[in-house]
């Protein structure tokens, strides 16, 4: 069974940084795409960032050149590095996969696995 556990959320004023992690086990396959999404209280969930087993990355535009994806494969653990966070980031951030490697785009569905979120909130 593949479980997808985050961890790094918490507390930080705008301007900061924050490491969040995307721990996975039970994962047997080569391939994947896997991602962070985030939800604020009150609105649509929305993507931040994916990459595939072929190590391509996509970012939303809001985060470009302030966020970065990178992973861990002998830890099985994806990471989100955060920097000069912007209290609009405020949200719950979740880790998704899939198996396909193929349109790896947050706005492409077909997620198979989910985690359970970590909370990070932005101070102005």
């Amino acid at each position: 069974q593949v479980q997808l556990v985050e961890s790094g959320g918490g507390s930080v004023q705008a301007g900061g940084s924050l490491r969040l992690a995307c721990a996975a086990s039970g994962y047997t396959h080569s391939t994947y795409c896997v991602g962070w999404f985030r939800q604020a209280p009150g609105k649509e969930r929305e993507g931040v960032a994916t990459i595939n087993s072929n190590g391509d990355k996509n970012y939303a535009d809001s985060v470009k050149g302030r966020f970065t994806i990178p992973q861990d494969n002998a830890k099985m653990t994806l990471y989100l590095h955060m920097n000069s966070l912007k209290p609009e980031a405020t949200a719950m951030y979740y880790c998704a996969a899939r198996l396909s490697p193929d349109y790896c785009y947050t706005w492409i569905g077909g997620w198979n696995y989910w985690g359970q979120g970590t909370q990070v909130a932005v101070s102005s």
